[in-house]
């Protein structure tokens, strides 16, 4: 096994708890999902938002989804780019797998699609 990160991003529409926190658990479930992810095998998760969210910390919702308990998480601000992005939540999850680069499916939703429309894809 070797260790691999899995990028995701999203979007939401204002600063506010309930809605950062259904995101992030909507990006991560997508994750999990796409990549056939089991918590066990979860070395750690970074979670960036950007400077204009500040209503909570996204690490709430993953550590409430049973089996994450244990999994290190870490949150942290953006680099604030002029033009970047708004209201964005990206996720790093670093995990344990004997699957190649090309194996592992990014995720990119709502508008952050735009940034990697060569990573994004539809909901199968």
């Amino acid at each position: 096994m070797v260790n691999r990160g899995i990028r995701g991003a999203t979007t939401v529409t204002k600063n506010e708890e309930a809605e950062i926190l259904r995101e992030t658990v909507i990006l991560l479930r997508e994750i999990v999902e796409r990549n056939d992810v089991i918590a066990e095998n979860i070395s750690n998760v970074w979670i960036t938002m950007t400077n204009d969210l500040d209503a909570t910390f996204p690490a709430r919702a993953i550590r409430e989804i049973e089996g994450w308990e244990m999994v290190p998480l870490m949150c942290s601000t953006e680099i604030p780019v002029k033009g970047s992005l708004p209201k964005c939540i990206r996720l790093m999850v670093q995990i344990n797998t004997d699957k190649s680069q090309r194996e592992i499916r990014h995720v990119y939703l709502n508008e952050a699609q735009k940034l990697r429309p060569d990573l994004s894809e539809s909901k199968p």
